[in-house]
C-alpha cells in the first residue's frame, strides 16, 4: 500500500495543469508528507498557484522557481527529496517545430540534468512523463520525449548500488489541460463564432482525465522495479464527436491537419508488444532484455498475475475498443473543464 506521509517530492514543471492536480491529491491522500516541493522556471504560475495553495496554510509546501536546464539548480531542489515526478516539458507541437533547439535543452537535455541530479542525491524514485506522441513519433516533440523515456528507462543500467529507480507514465490528451481541445471549442462557441474548425473528420484521440493520469503515477511510484513505461487503458474520442457533444448548432470547418500532427495517436507500437504486459488496467512496456537484465518477463508474470500480449498489438486511438460517446463527452466536459456547461 502506497504511503508518501513522512515523504519529500518534488515536482517538476509543477505549476502546470498536472502538478496542480497532483499537489491538490497529495496533500487529500498524504496530510503529513513532509514536503511537497514545486519546481518551476514560471514565476507568474508561482504566484498564481500559491493562491490555491498558500504556505500558510500548506507550510509543507515549497515553491521554487528553476529551469530543468540548469543542473546545479536541480541538484540543489533535490537535496533531501524522496520521489521526483519529472512534468516539465516543451509540448505544443508547432512551437516545437519552429523552435526545435529549444524543445531539445528542455525535453532531453532537461531530462538528462534530472537524472544526473536524482543520481547525485538521495533520491530514491524518478517518475517521468511522456505522451502518445512519443509513440512513433512524427514531429520533434514526440521524438525528444521519446529519447527523454530512452534516457529514463536506461538510467537504470546506470545507478550501480544508488537504491533508486526510474520509471516513465505514457498516456493521451488530457481533459481540460492547457492548449487541450475541449476548452478550445467552449471558447469558440461562447465567443460567438460561426464554425469550429477541424483538422480532419477522422481524426482520433485518447482521452484521460488529470485525476486519472495523476492515479497512474502513484501507480507507478508504488509498483514500478525501474525501467517501465506504464500506459493505461483509456477510451478514445473522434474530434467531430467533441464538437458535435459541445456545440451541435455550429458549422464543423475543416481546416487540414497542421505541421506534425498524426491523423491518429498511438501509445504502444507493434514492435513495442514483444515486450508489453497486460497489468489489467494499465500496459507495461518493459525494457528490452539483454545480458544485464535485472528482471525478465516471467518475474513479472509471476509478481503481477500479469499476460503477456500478443506479437504484434498496437495501441492506437483508431482501433481503440473503448469509445466516448456524445452522452459521455458532455459529461466530462461539465465534470473536468466547466461545471456551468449545459448537458
Amino acid at each position: 500500500m502506497l504511503d508518501l506521509n513522512n515523504k519529500s517530492i518534488l515536482i517538476t514543471g509543477g505549476t502546470g495543469s498536472f502538478g496542480k492536480m497532483f499537489t491538490k491529491l497529495i496533500l487529500e491522500k498524504f496530510p503529513k508528507v513532509n514536503r511537497m516541493v514545486i519546481f518551476s522556471r514560471d514565476e507568474q504560475k508561482h504566484y498564481q498557484m500559491a493562491q490555491d495553495f498558500p504556505e500558510d496554510r500548506f507550510p509543507q509546501i515549497r515553491y521554487l522557481i528553476g529551469d530543468v536546464r540548469d543542473l546545479k539548480r536541480l541538484e540543489s531542489a533535490f537535496e533531501g527529496i524522496d520521489v521526483v515526478i519529472h512534468a516539465a516539458a516543451m509540448k505544443h507541437v508547432h512551437l516545437a517545430e519552429y523552435n526545435p533547439m529549444e524543445c531539445v535543452k528542455t525535453n532531453i537535455n532537461g531530462a538528462e540534468n534530472v537524472i544526473r541530479a536524482a543520481l547525485n542525491t538521495d533520491v530514491k524514485n524518478v517518475v517521468a512523463l511522456s505522451t502518445d506522441k512519443a509513440a512513433a513519433p512524427i514531429n520533434l516533440y514526440g521524438a525528444t520525449k521519446l529519447a527523454s523515456d530512452k534516457l529514463f528507462i536506461a538510467a537504470n543500467n546506470i545507478k550501480g548500488k544508488r537504491d533508486i529507480k526510474f520509471s516513465v507514465v505514457r498516456y493521451g490528451n488530457v481533459m481540460g489541460s492547457n492548449g487541450s481541445v475541449m476548452p478550445f471549442f467552449l471558447k469558440k462557441k461562447r465567443a460567438g463564432e460561426s464554425f469550429l474548425p477541424i483538422t480532419d473528420s477522422n481524426m482520433t484521440r485518447f482521452n484521460i482525465s488529470l485525476e486519472d493520469g495523476c492515479e497512474m503515477v502513484f501507480y507507478a511510484i508504488e509498483n514500478a522495479w525501474g525501467g517501465e513505461v506504464f500506459v493505461p487503458k483509456i477510451p478514445s474520442y473522434r474530434i467531430t464527436d467533441v464538437a458535435t457533444a459541445i456545440a451541435p448548432e455550429l458549422e464543423q470547418r475543416v481546416i487540414g491537419i497542421r505541421p506534425g500532427e498524426k491523423l491518429h495517436e498511438e501509445m504502444i507500437t507493434a514492435s513495442d508488444s514483444y515486450n508489453t504486459i497486460d497489468l489489467g488496467k494499465y500496459y507495461a512496456i518493459l525494457p528490452q532484455q539483454s545480458p544485464y537484465s535485472f528482471y525478465t518477463l516471467s518475474d513479472y508474470k509471476e509478481a503481477f498475475n500479469a499476460t503477456k500480449v500478443e506479437e504484434g498489438f498496437s495501441y492506437s486511438s483508431g482501433n481503440n475498443k473503448t469509445w466516448e460517446t456524445l452522452e459521455s463527452l458532455r459529461s466530462l466536459v461539465k465534470k473536468h473543464v466547466d461545471s456551468n456547461f449545459e448537458v
